[in-house]
């Protein structure tokens, strides 16, 4: 029986939140301007925290928006002398009609938030709270996405080679169960599933900002674009095998290579001239194994590093 590896539930993102909220937690206390000041310093610096640079700047815009349009309306309807319930009601049909009319990718929760508490609450008054606030908040916004971006920035481009090296492994086998002799076909929705999950992946690797290595990760994206472009044909040239009513025999030159590789395929020899539908197994097959060499050669060995690719000629 194999033992899987302990792996510790304490992640860098969870130490990296706690390390934001102390630190926002110290500096509002010298620099805060109202009594929830600890309050909200840590919503903000929790906020931030994201596992993509894209995902703690909306957080951030989510945060500075609702606090900022709840304080605006919870005035206006002060000032426009409106019943308290009443002025809520309206105050948050127009917050979720003007996030729905311009489509905004934001949570509507906070104005609501906002603007229930500065119109109902008679302890507190609707200008000093916005503006306290929105600058407690501001203030663990701000720590939160340093100490994202600065310490232990998310990047998954190792996780994203592993899974481009296990499609070379399943190639392998895929090919292997196609031409052992039996009459048991492979499914190539495995690496097509594969396949689908880089994509997101690599949407992931395009939100980060590393700010220290910009260029760097600018060049392994591409790279790994088009490796991600080259494991998509290979797909499709496995569903072409599969699909098709005739397997057909390896002619020699495949058959060797697929051995070299490991494979347990089956001995055809044959002298016969190869009928059309080899000639066609064969076509897909030798384009199945360049594009295998080609996802090799183009795939980054090491962080930043995208090889230089080889001129070969394309079967």
């Amino acid at each position: 029986m194999r033992l899987r590896s302990w792996r510790s539930p304490v992640g860098p993102r969870i130490l990296k939140t706690a390390l934001a909220v102390t630190l926002a937690l110290a500096v509002v206390e010298h620099y805060g301007a109202s009594p929830a000041k600890v309050v909200f310093a840590t919503i903000g610096a929790m906020s931030a925290v994201g596992p993509t640079f894209t995902a703690s700047l909306l957080a951030c815009l989510t945060q500075i928006c609702g606090v900022a349009v709840g304080g605006l309306l919870a005035l206006t309807m002060i000032a426009l002398q409106i019943p308290p319930v009443i002025g809520v009601g309206v105050g948050i049909v127009g917050i979720l009609t003007g996030y729905q009319y311009f489509r905004l990718k934001l949570v509507p929760v906070l104005p609501c938030l906002v603007l229930v508490n500065a119109c109902l609450n008679s302890a507190v008054e609707a200008a000093p709270y916005a503006v306290g606030r929105l600058w407690d908040t501001a203030i663990g916004l701000a720590i939160g996405m340093v100490v994202n971006m600065l310490i232990f920035p998310y990047d998954n481009s190792r996780k994203i080679r592993r899974t481009m090296e296990g499609l070379d492994r399943d190639l392998i086998l895929f090919l292997e169960d196609l031409f052992d002799g039996d009459e048991h076909l492979p499914e190539a929705e495995a690496l097509a599933r594969k396949v689908d999950a880089l994509e997101g992946q690599l949407l992931l690797f395009s939100q980060q900002r590393l700010l220290l290595h910009r260029a760097r990760q600018k060049r392994e994206l591409q790279c790994l674009r088009s490796c991600e472009d080259i494991a998509r044909e290979l797909v499709v040239e496995l569903e072409a095998l599969r699909n098709m009513e005739h397997r057909g025999q390896l002619d020699r030159e495949n058959r060797q290579a697929l051995q070299a590789l490991g494979a347990k395929v089956m001995e055809e020899a044959s002298d016969k001239e190869q009928p059309v539908e080899d000639v066609v197994v064969n076509y897909h097959v030798a384009r199945a194994l360049y594009l295998r060499q080609e996802l090799k050669e183009s795939l980054p060995l090491e962080r930043g590093q995208c090889p230089g690719k080889k001129p070969s000629e394309r079967p």
